[in-house]
């Protein structure tokens, strides 16, 4: 394979700044026409970076423009150098170890592009730049005219002096940058995004990058940060998640979109190609047909605490990591559920309906009090345990009943079946998950064995009360109020229309799946679910997944991340470190955790291997994806 050549811009490429502007800055602080000044750089610069302008002209009227010392210039290199482009910096070390084959071909100046590359390895005569003239008083008064770099196509008049020997990239933001590929000497042209996207340089481009690691990738050059570029990783976010997250998802380098509402199974299924993360609420399902058309996907975000609309085990089986929101909403729900409590023990939604039709009804029949009132939750989980100390706390005698043994907090007494709650409780409140086997767990026969006169509250899943029971226990008076925030079939969005049979009865109060959508709760989810798929994307680390073995991994250094996920039978792990032997790999760690289907190994090694490695690692029987962080 030939030596293969990087020719990298400097201005708005290799930093994230035009050095004009910043030296403008500098040098117009107090200056009474300082903002016009700028505005008249900023504004020549993009005309010569777009080709509108010559060159040569650009730059001599920006030199006019800055008013600039000598002086000014140590301060400029100290900004510069903390301005270096994000995936250059995270390339430090590939910089370093390939210098001599980097080269810096910039119209910009060597004064501060040499100490500023320097600290990444690129010595000075590998940097090739125009050079300031100074006057007696150390004042910038022009550059040196005898440079091709301070003439129009200056840059590739450069390399056809240069003649340099191998396969040459060129990187940046320029049309100038782009000329050299166009004279046919450059193989590509990588068209830099990271910082500034112009159009008629993207629309040459041979590649559109939004990093250095995807020139490294696309190159097959070693190195790199990242097994896969991170401006290539897509994100899809549905139903309106806080915008906490995409944010999040943005600022590690990830394309995102952002959906507002649910998507239906062949919506989805056209929507999850090429998608690498994929994050949804509630009404979304993640089917086993969706996931057959998510040929990239590594991972589900369930923005909430439920997880029954996402087929796990197809996720399982297909290598995919599922991570949820366990804790995030579990106080908005509680609240939700007191504050529907009282309302309806004091049968607030009639009083409400008749103050609004005019009608004054003040009475105290059917209105009571929750203290010492007998409370009864289904599902002892995070929100009903919850519910219990808050309950307690309002003087309600608590009974709870759960098929798993929990441990009561409080007073909370546990029932040993769920006949002996509802036949003791004044209120029952679901809170159970929706799995398939719950659905219609709760029905007419759950609805006779309560107490006359109760009330009733599923702000769980929508599918696992029977609603015609539930309206038949309301008209009968069996149930006296009622709270329901989930239904069987829900509006996608907001825009469409809510039907159900429960639409009207007296003292009930219907919400849209709100028991999760308070500003807090979302904002905690926003932040918490983007944090784990990023850690898992990241590192390899599955801590916290609901389908994975639960991995927390170490933080990777001066080492490569092998990650290979297969079916959990005999001799896998066997296969994959005979196969780093073959390749004399030194093992710096190896983290092995299995749960049934599937095995998680995680291999930290000390040096980067060949492609035949990586190939011979994913070619083992029962590998369900393989990939590589560096």
């Amino acid at each position: 394979m030939s030596r293969q050549v990087l020719v990298i811009d400097f201005d708005s490429t290799f930093i994230k700044v035009e050095t004009l502007d910043i030296l403008g800055e500098i040098s117009l602080e107090g200056h009474p026409e300082r903002d016009e000044r700028l505005k008249k750089i900023a504004d020549v610069t993009n005309l010569g970076m777009n080709g509108e302008l010559s060159f040569l002209e650009s730059l001599k009227a920006r030199i006019e423009i800055l008013d600039a010392k000598k002086e000014h210039l140590t301060e400029l290199v100290e900004r510069l150098k903390k301005l270096v482009s994000t995936s250059f910096v995270n390339n430090t070390a590939f910089l370093k170890a390939n210098a001599k084959d980097i080269y810096i071909v910039s119209s910009g100046f060597k004064e501060f592009i040499t100490p500023v590359v320097a600290d990444y390895g690129i010595s000075a005569d590998h940097v090739y730049a125009n050079t300031f003239e100074f006057d007696i008083e150390g004042n910038i008064v022009n550059f040196d005219n005898n440079n091709p770099l301070s003439q129009d196509q200056g840059k590739i008049k450069l390399m056809e002096s240069l003649k340099i020997e191998g396969e040459i990239s060129v990187i940046g933001d320029g049309y100038t940058d782009y000329e050299i590929r166009k004279a046919g000497l450059a193989k590509k042209f990588f068209a830099f995004c990271e910082n500034v996207k112009r159009d008629k340089v993207v629309k040459n481009a041979d590649f559109i990058v939004y990093s250095f690691d995807e020139v490294l990738y696309e190159n097959k050059m070693p190195m790199a940060t990242t097994s896969y570029p991170k401006s290539k990783i897509k994100i899809l976010l549905l139903e309106n998640i806080h915008p906490d997250a995409a944010a999040a998802f943005r600022e590690e380098g990830f394309q995102v979109e952002t959906v507002v509402g649910a998507l239906d199974e062949a919506e989805l299924c056209e929507k999850i190609k090429d998608v690498h993360v994929i994050g949804i609420r509630s009404k979304t399902n993640i089917t086993k047909t969706a996931l057959a058309h998510a040929n990239k996907l590594m991972a589900v975000g369930a923005f909430c605490i439920g997880t029954n609309q996402i087929d796990l085990e197809a996720c399982t089986e297909k290598g995919v990591a599922v991570f949820n929101a366990p804790y995030s909403n579990t106080r908005s729900v509680v609240e939700l559920a007191i504050g529907e409590i009282i309302m309806l023990m004091r049968g607030i939604p009639n009083k409400d309906k008749g103050m609004h039709e005019g009608k004054w009804n003040k009475s105290a029949t059917n209105s009571f009090e929750v203290r010492r009132k007998k409370l009864g939750i289904i599902g002892y989980g995070n929100i009903g345990a919850q519910l219990s100390v808050v309950a307690e706390a309002m003087g309600m005698e608590v009974y709870f009943y759960d098929v798993v043994d929990k441990l009561a907090l409080g007073t909370a007494k546990k029932c040993s079946s769920m006949k002996e709650l509802l036949q003791k409780s004044d209120i029952v409140s679901l809170h159970v998950d929706g799995r398939p086997s719950n659905k219609n767990f709760f029905g007419k026969e759950e609805f006779d064995l309560m107490k006359e006169g109760s009330y009733f509250l599923n702000l769980a899943r929508g599918p696992v009360v029977e609603i015609e029971a539930l309206v038949e226990a309301l008209k009968s008076g069996k149930v006296i109020g009622a709270g329901v925030d989930v239904f069987p079939t829900e509006p996608k969005t907001n825009k469409d229309p809510f039907e159900s049979e429960l639409i009207g009865l007296d003292n009930v109060i219907l919400t849209p799946h709100i028991g999760g959508s308070t500003a807090e709760a979302q904002e905690n989810i926003g932040e918490y679910v983007p944090s784990k798929l990023i850690s898992y994307i990241n590192t390899g680390t599955s801590y916290g997944s609901v389908n994975f073995p639960n991995l927390q991994l170490p933080k990777l250094k001066d080492a490569h991340r092998l990650i290979h996920i297969h079916l959990n039978k005999p001799g896998v792990l066997a296969k994959i470190n005979e196969i780093l032997a073959k390749y004399n790999a030194n093992i710096l760690g190896q983290y092995l955790k299995t749960v049934e289907g599937m095995g998680y190994v995680i291999t930290d090694i000390d040096q980067r291997q060949d492609q035949a490695l990586q190939e011979e690692l994913k070619g083992i029987e029962g590998t369900l994806k393989f990939r590589i962080l560096y």
